[in-house]
């Protein structure tokens, strides 16, 4: 699970981690409002989408030489006036792909005098088994072309679970970072920080980017601040984080994926035409790999996992068929805690309920085939069965090609 960049930087404040101060808004005069409780006299106005590259986004609605999603303010005006183009407008950018994601909401923060940019996440590395800490003094950049590129620029320190973060990680953070003295010290306390609010929310992942270094005060003080926050969380661990469930922000995900969730099916949309309903995720994989050495492309992944029921089949259908692109539908069935007729009922139900009106070919095997198959054949709808996977990825190409 995603969540904004001003939800991340509110839970990392309660770890300790200095941030700017900030605040969320969801209308234009909020956005003011929210200026106006800053001391300036700089603004940013930051809008709020799953999805990075901001700054460098375009907006649909307006002109090409308009300003992308991340502004600089000097006055309550322009804060306004960038507020005005930015929500209810769409924004795209290079992860958003071209129908971009609408502007709900916008982040006001206070400016920072920026000297110098890094770029710190933390992430697990399944290879080892330890949560990665990986930094570049590359700040402000994207990380894959700072990889590609000067990939000597960026380091990896790893942390073993059962020693946790040690003043050794942070030293070796401070010193990838080419940070001395005071800073040195800032960095060693923010990445001890930021190991805490990883373990304690179980997260998945966290990107600051950039991590600034400010430029000295009156004092001579410099400061390290967390200017950028990208978190995602452990979708299996947020039963016991009730708190940061409650900050899922359900427009921006894909609406069928959001009522698949409802259901516990593990659905994700892709970009062809041929639907698949399938049970475990390897088998899941082999179908559409299948399907598209067959000339075809499938037009979603979708487990309904192993101990489905007729209504969970059901909605399985109904969310598939609510994508207007496909043209046909491949149901691969392995019956082993799932039982056929049960899949072959939902399929039935599913196929009146929604006055199904594209090509369906239907393979199973397993528990109760038999007479999951009779209860198909018995149905009086036009079903297309299959004797094996390769079998039905043949037909439910040749229907769609023809359907078509």
């Amino acid at each position: 699970m995603n969540i904004h960049e001003y939800q991340a930087k509110e839970l990392l404040a309660k770890f300790g981690v200095a941030v700017p101060a900030g605040h969320a808004a969801l209308s234009v005069d909020e956005a003011v409002a929210a200026a106006g409780k800053l001391p300036g006299p700089m603004f940013v106005v930051k809008a709020q989408i799953h999805a990075g590259g901001r700054g460098k986004g375009k907006f649909k609605e307006l002109p090409a030489d308009a300003k992308g999603g991340v502004r600089l303010t000097k006055s309550l005006d322009e804060v306004k006036a960038a507020a005005t183009e930015m929500l209810g407008n769409t924004l795209v950018t290079i992860q958003t792909g071209e129908q971009g994601k609408q502007v709900n909401r916008l982040y006001v923060t206070d400016g920072a005098d920026i000297e110098k940019e890094y770029y710190l996440s933390m992430l697990v590395d399944r290879a080892t088994g330890r949560i990665a800490m990986v930094v570049s003094t590359e700040g402000g950049m994207d990380i894959e072309a700072v990889a590609h590129d000067t990939p000597e620029k960026i380091q990896t320190i790893t942390i073993d679970p059962a020693e946790g973060f040690m003043p050794h990680h942070g030293r070796a953070v401070a010193f990838a970072l080419n940070l001395s003295g005071d800073l040195a010290k800032q960095a060693q306390k923010l990445a001890s920080q930021l190991y805490d609010a990883f373990l304690a929310t179980d997260m998945a992942m966290l990107e600051v980017n950039p991590l600034v270094e400010t430029k000295p005060d009156a004092s001579g003080k410099a400061e390290l601040l967390v200017l950028d926050a990208k978190v995602s969380f452990d979708s299996n661990a947020l039963f016991r984080h009730k708190d940061i469930l409650e900050l899922r922000d359900l427009t921006e995900e894909d609406p069928a994926e959001v009522e698949a969730s409802k259901y516990d099916l593990a659905y994700i949309k892709l970009d062809g035409d041929i639907g698949c309903m399938v049970n475990g995720a390897g088998l899941a994989m082999a179908t559409m790999d299948i399907i598209k050495l067959n000339g075809a492309f499938p037009a979603n992944f979708l487990d309904v996992g192993g101990g489905a029921t007729t209504e969970k089949v059901t909605a399985a259908f109904k969310i598939i068929l609510a994508d207007p692109a496909v043209k046909g539908i491949l149901v691969n069935i392995f019956g082993g805690i799932m039982k056929c007729d049960i899949i072959a009922e939902g399929i039935i139900a599913a196929a009146k309920e929604v006055n199904l009106s594209v090509p369906l070919v239907v393979r199973l095997e397993g528990t109760n085939v038999e007479k999951g198959k009779e209860i198909l054949a018995g149905s009086g709808l036009a079903i297309v069965p299959a004797d094996d996977l390769g079998d039905a990825a043949r037909k439910i190409v040749a229907e769609v090609k023809q359907a078509a």
